[in-house]
């Protein structure tokens, strides 16, 4: 099975994570933004990452290839059975990836993508609009519905702790950070699935690679 994308995009680390989570081995093919790569264009002819393939078979969206790598190896199930618990983690997932993540992008095109990799300038009023008007709801609705287990569904790891917690490692690229003292158990809780060897190897390659980059 290979993955084709790089894991800074939330969406390429969501399921690198999902995958190791299963004890699924997935190769990864590094892309940079608009690639024209024939194998990847064959998984994703509209060029969003990431790209996945298993023999014959092509897909792209992060949701589309995580639900099929939960079909392929049910267990460790990751996607709850239980229908209100199923509909949570959906939910989730959905609000990870076109709310959150679409916040978090906005910061991260306009101070990293679009500056670093692309060589323009970014649109600092958006993201400053981001940091301060978008992100601060999405912190405090977090806050409110994570349950004292720090999973927020079936108080064990699921897609939606893995989908929620991607977006953070971007904002910690930015050294946007989530004060503790307003939002201790959203701040607990991202500590805590970063941490994840699914999670942390990936994060630190991230770091280390953009510290080089922004340096030079």
């Amino acid at each position: 099975m290979i993955v084709y994308g790089s894991s800074m995009s939330p969406f390429v680390r969501k399921v690198l994570a999902f995958a190791a989570e299963k004890g699924i081995e997935l190769e990864v093919k590094p892309l940079g933004l608009g690639s024209e790569d024939p194998e990847f264009l064959r998984a994703s002819p509209f060029k969003k990452m990431p790209g996945f393939c298993d023999g014959d078979f092509a897909i792209s969206d992060s949701s589309a290839i995580i639900t099929y790598l939960e079909a392929k190896q049910p267990e460790p199930n990751l996607i709850p059975i239980e229908p209100k618990a199923r509909a949570r983690a959906i939910w989730y997932d959905e609000f990870a990836d076109t709310i959150l993540g679409a916040c978090s992008g906005k910061l991260f095109y306009n101070r990293v993508v679009a500056p670093v990799f692309l060589k323009r300038e970014g649109d600092a009023a958006v993201a400053d609009a981001a940091e301060c008007d978008e992100l601060p709801p999405l912190l405090a609705y977090l806050e409110g519905v994570m349950p004292e287990s720090g999973f927020l569904v079936e108080d064990r790891l699921t897609l939606a702790d893995i989908a929620v917690a991607s977006p953070f490692a971007n904002l910690r690229h930015l050294k946007v950070t989530v004060d503790p003292e307003t939002y201790p158990k959203l701040t607990r809780y991202i500590d805590s699935i970063l941490a994840r060897p699914s999670f942390k190897p990936w994060v630190e390659k991230e770091k280390g690679f953009l510290e080089k980059v922004m340096a030079a």
